[in-house]
This record gives structure tokens, C-alpha cells and sequence, in this order.
């Protein structure tokens, strides 16, 4: 996960969701990326979960800072939501897995079981989403250029959501996949081919080449859309992780006094709130 000052909530009511819901929550490990080390940060944590294993890692927003185009929405331009492509160059050789999470989700399942998915012989797991429309992800300028589509040829891309990945991380340093999807965000400074953040070179990389998983592991868009935000209900069927993935987030609904039903749900988990909304409510 990342770190951030900014989401330190949201973060906190992740970790404390993953150990509740953990059979052997002394088995897991979190890496931490940050863009510098921030001392109120890193004490809260500590303060909070005093025996948690974590290990935190600076990520050196230089790397990627000349690549970032603006998009929809500031808050998906900031270095540190582009963290996830350079996951594997960040953490240890001997780490061979990961699950990358965003900050704003809560699992009410244990992780173990996301742990073990079986990859096969691909680089990332991942929810799939092929009813979804996959064309609105890029530009027409992509779709009407004679070469880049082709990139999606011999495979059926879909839509999937960055926020919640099974990694096999020597897959992804052999096959050198940070280099491919910097390419992409170059030639999206020289031609805008897209018009979101960290997700669409995800997409030209790996849409219909990774190894899908049910949905129940990332119930996304509950934050809804990228631009106003709106309320959204849940979909129907089992839930093993909520994700507040859009403009609207559950703790900033809450604090407003304006919450989505959905928000209860994030509520539970909340480390920060007072008691007095908690009682009211």
C-alpha cells in the first residue's frame, strides 16, 4: 500500500480490516511506499498497531514525475498513485508476491485466500470486467491511429481495476513490465491517448492477459464516478473487499454529515472518528 498523509485514514481502516478478518494475522507483512519519510505518519502507525509487520519504502516520485499527464481528476496526478508500476524495483529480491491495495477499501474477508490465488503463468490476478465498455478508456485519437490498437491483438482485452492486484513480482522485473508501461505514458505526453491516470497503460499492457478472479474481491466504485462522485449501491452477490474507487470518500461523506448508505459499511473500521457522530448515527 502507499502511504500518505493525506489518506493515513482511509489506510489505517484498511490495515485494521485486514488483521480483524485474518485467520493469522501475524503472517502478514505490509510494504509501505511513501514519497518521504513523515514522522507523525510513521508514529501512528506504530502507536496504533504496535505489533504489526511492516517495512517502509521511499519512492522517488523523479522517477515518474516527467511521464504523469494531467487527467479528469488531481487527486489520480499525484506521483504516488503511479507507486504500483514500480512496486517491484522497490521492494526485496526474496519477496515473490505481493497484493497491491489502494487506500481506500476495507477487507471483510481473509486476505489468506487472495494470497493464494492461483496465477498460473501470469504476471497479475485481478478481477475482470468484460461487459464493461472497453473503448471509453482511451481517446479517439488511439482508437483512429492504424498501429496502436493493434497492441491489443491475440487477446481479448477487458477492463480491470489497479486497486486490488495479486503481483507475481519476478514475473514482473523479468519481464520488464515497469518499462512497458512507462513507454505507454510517454506516447501519451506526445499524442493524448487517454484521458485517466495510472490505469489505462495498466490496460494497454495487461488488459486480456492476466488471470481473472471473482469479483467479490474488489467491489469498486463505491467513491462513484471520477468527476461528481455520486452514491452507488452495492452489486448483488458475495463481497470479500469494498472499494471506494471514484471522487467520493467514505470518511470525507461521513465528516460532511452527507454519507452514502455504503459509507456505514467503511464506518466500522474508522480509527478516527469521533464519538459523537458515531452515537448520532
Amino acid at each position: 500500500m502507499t502511504l500518505d498523509a493525506n489518506y493515513l485514514r482511509g489506510t489505517m481502516a484498511a490495515v485494521l480490516s485486514i488483521l480483524q478478518h485474518s485467520t493469522c494475522p501475524e503472517d502478514v507483512t505490509f510494504h509501505f511506499l511513501w514519497v518521504r519519510h513523515e514522522h507523525e505518519v510513521f508514529s501512528s502507525i506504530k502507536a496504533t498497531f504496535p505489533y504489526l509487520n511492516f517495512k517502509v519504502y521511499r519512492f522517488d516520485v523523479h522517477r515518474v514525475r516527467g511521464l504523469i499527464s494531467k487527467s479528469i481528476r488531481q487527486a489520480l496526478d499525484q506521483p504516488l498513485n503511479y507507486a504500483r508500476i514500480y512496486l517491484a524495483n522497490l521492494i526485496p529480491n526474496e519477496v515473490k508476491r505481493v497484493i497491491y491495495l489502494d487506500s481506500d477499501l476495507v477487507m471483510v474477508d481473509d486476505i489468506a485466500k487472495l494470497w493464494k490465488v492461483d496465477l498460473g503463468d501470469k504476471v497479475l490476478a485481478a478481477p475482470e470486467y468484460c461487459q464493461a465498455n472497453f473503448t471509453v478508456y482511451f481517446t479517439e485519437a488511439f482508437w483512429s491511429d492504424p498501429y496502436m490498437p493493434r497492441t491489443f491483438e491475440g487477446r481479448k482485452p477487458c477492463y480491470f481495476n489497479t486497486g486490488v492486484l495479486v503481483m507475481d513480482v519476478d514475473k514482473w522485473r523479468h519481464g520488464n513490465y515497469t518499462k512497458k508501461v512507462e513507454d505507454w505514458m510517454v506516447l501519451q505526453k506526445q499524442k493524448r491517448i487517454y484521458q485517466l491516470g495510472s490505469l489505462p497503460p495498466f490496460l494497454l499492457v495487461l488488459a486480456g492477459n492476466i488471470m481473472p478472479i471473482d469479483h467479490r474481491w474488489n467491489q469498486h466504485g463505491l467513491g462513484g464516478d471520477n468527476v461528481e462522485g455520486k452514491c452507488r449501491e452495492l452489486h448483488p452477490g458475495p463481497i470479500s473487499l469494498l472499494h471506494w474507487s471514484g471522487k467520493g470518500k467514505p470518511w470525507l461523506r461521513l465528516d460532511s454529515r452527507k454519507p452514502c448508505s455504503v459509507d456505514h459499511l467503511w464506518a466500522p473500521y474508522d480509527l478516527y472518528r469521533s464519538s459523537r457522530h458515531s452515537f448520532e448515527e
